[in-house]
């Protein structure tokens, strides 16, 4: 018994230290790390649903993370070749993708309003923004440019146009999301502006963001 855990530890030791595993990208045939594709199953219906989450039961089918792609998957029917079956593949797919996506980052976004790390009202934001250099900015998109200014200052970077790894004078700012879609997050009028303070909720946040903002391309 002991020499059978001392393997399990091992084996799990191994794969830790070698990162993600890989998978193969169905819509371009190239094998690369599972943190760069999105992961499918089939479902007891015979459709084909995303697995965000990576939470799903069944055999996994991946896409690269990226719209292009998965719109490939799609017109070019490779599910069901991959599945090796027939699959119903819905032809909006890539918007609900999408969609999901957006859900899940603003789904992170009401949980941190309501553990009390997220900052509404500009004033209280513009505060906090201007005493806390750690604190995440979020913007709307559709927000007018004069008020985003004022709020932030200059140099600010829009999240949707930064290059990971880049350093920027300024703060870089997300504001991959409208007005209509934080208010309705937030259950609160005309949301614009936010802030959130730095944690567990905030990394989560920023990942779905940056898996959101690569999906966009």
């Amino acid at each position: 018994m002991g020499n059978t855990a001392t393997t399990a530890m091992t084996e799990d030791a191994a794969e830790a230290m070698a990162g993600a595993p890989e998978r193969r990208c169905i819509a371009t045939g190239v094998s690369v790390s599972t943190d760069a594709l999105l992961r499918f199953v089939v479902g007891p219906d015979g459709g084909i649903c995303a697995d965000l989450g990576r939470e799903l039961p069944g055999r996994g089918i991946w896409v690269g993370g990226r719209r292009e792609l998965l719109d490939r998957a799609v017109k070019k029917r490779l599910f069901a070749r991959a599945a090796k079956r027939a699959v119903v593949v819905a032809d909006d797919l890539p918007d609900r993708v999408e969609a999901l996506m957006a859900q899940r980052a603003l789904a992170l976004l009401g949980l941190a309003k309501r553990a009390g790390q997220l900052t509404l009202g500009y004033e209280k934001v513009r505060a906090l923004l201007a005493t806390d250099e750690t604190v995440i900015a979020i913007s709307a998109h559709d927000a007018s440019l004069k008020g985003r200014e004022k709020l932030l200052g200059g140099g600010t970077v829009s999240f949707a146009e930064a290059v990971p790894g880049s350093i920027f004078d300024g703060r870089v700012v997300v504001d991959l999301f409208g007005i209509e879609e934080l208010s309705l997050a937030l259950g609160r009028e005309n949301v614009v502006h936010a802030a959130l303070r730095v944690g567990g909720l905030a990394d989560r946040f920023m990942a779905e963001c940056r898996q959101l903002k690569d999906y966009r391309g």
